[in-house]
């Protein structure tokens, strides 16, 4: 008989187990861990990929134009951080991260100099980093053109006078302003009224100059330069067989230079002009009127009342409408020989001459349809 004081297990639950042993977990196969660690080396390669290419554009230039220079002060005692905030808070480079890691890598941020920088946002940020590592002797350089005005008030869209050239080179309105304001002594003015401004005085070429070098610095080397051509030229002597003075030679190179382009028709333009001047004719230059209704601000009028439109006054204008290049000059000093006394610019950009007002009018109709149209 069993002990009744003997307990026995309660009874438990059946579980239904699986039959045969636990399986052990599958181990990856070597297939999906190439898989897994080449699509990871693609991703990097990718990021990596970005990563370049976000450096080297931030590297890459801000603009396009070369003569666009923006005047940049960098103060002693800059750290290079400093240095790059500045450049990119006036738009010289992209990126100051960018500037700080090539400035690094190169070994160049502890070289970075002190002083007044003229800078083109057209170059990349290794060329600006050049210009500072060199220091305050950096040049820069400045095209002035033949044709151009002191300031143009016209409505064109691209624009080559004197003062856009200055004021891309970082010059303001104010030292702009001023310098064209100073009297200046040269024997290029001889002849030259006290109250003319320098219109048709600031000689096309391109000039270099040290960073530091002010708008009267400029200005007092396109004169040099100027005097240089005239002399060499002798331009003074040529202008004097054919009655006129060195100011008025100029004034009559800078109508033939808006006139016409190429040393065979600016000659032949300077026949015309003389001959008219010789039997006393207006010179009926469109260029002229239309100069001063720009520089005035009003509108451009073939009836405009002043003695710089030559379709109504007799004789040279009061001074220059533009500065001539030398071929215009050397038309003045050597004209082409001939009777005409009408010309005129076709559509199809070729000059047409005549003799008589009937051939100009025939010339009107038959070449100048458009262009005669808007005069």
């Amino acid at each position: 008989m069993p002990d009744a004081d003997v307990k026995h297990p309660a009874p438990q639950p059946i579980v239904n187990q699986p039959s045969g042993l636990l399986r052990p977990k599958k181990a990856k196969s070597p297939r999906k861990i190439k898989r897994f660690i080449v699509g990871g080396l693609i991703a990097l390669l990718v990021f990596l990929g970005g990563v370049v290419a976000w450096y080297n554009y931030q590297l890459s230039p801000v603009g396009s134009d070369i003569n666009q220079l923006e005047v940049v002060t960098i103060v002693s005692g800059s750290t290079p951080s400093q240095i790059a905030h500045q450049l990119k808070t006036q738009s010289v480079i992209r990126s100051e991260t960018a500037f700080d890691i090539y400035t690094r890598i190169s070994g160049k941020n502890n070289s970075l100099q002190a002083g007044t920088y003229r800078l083109s946002p057209a170059e990349s940020t290794a060329q600006i980093v050049e210009h500072l590592v060199k220091g305050s002797v950096d040049q820069f350089s400045i095209t002035f053109y033949p044709g151009a005005t002191l300031v143009d008030n016209s409505s064109s869209t691209k624009k080559y006078d004197v003062t856009t050239v200055l004021k891309k080179a970082g010059y303001s309105d104010q030292q702009i302003s001023a310098a064209f304001k100073k009297t200046y002594t040269s024997p290029l003015f001889i002849g030259k009224p006290a109250s003319a401004d320098l219109e048709g005085y600031v000689y096309g070429e391109t000039y270099k100059f040290n960073t530091g070098a002010t708008v009267e610095d400029i200005l007092q080397a396109t004169f040099a330069e100027y005097y240089q051509v005239v002399q060499d030229s002798h331009l003074i002597d040529a202008f004097t067989k054919h009655g006129l003075t060195l100011y008025q030679g100029i004034t009559l190179a800078s109508i033939i230079q808006r006139e016409a382009s190429g040393v065979a028709d600016q000659k032949q333009v300077a026949q015309v002009f003389y001959s008219r001047l010789k039997i006393g004719m207006q010179l009926g230059s469109d260029v002229t009127y239309q100069y001063i209704a720009d520089k005035t601000g009003v509108a451009r009028d073939p009836n405009l009342n002043s003695p710089y439109n030559t379709r109504r006054f007799a004789g040279l204008p009061p001074g220059p409408i533009a500065t001539p290049g030398l071929g215009a000059l050397i038309a003045v000093a050597q004209p082409a020989d001939g009777d005409y006394l009408f010309f005129l610019s076709g559509d199809d950009d070729v000059t047409y001459f005549a003799k008589t007002s009937a051939e100009h009018e025939a010339n009107i109709v038959n070449h100048c349809k458009v262009k005669c149209s808007a005069l």
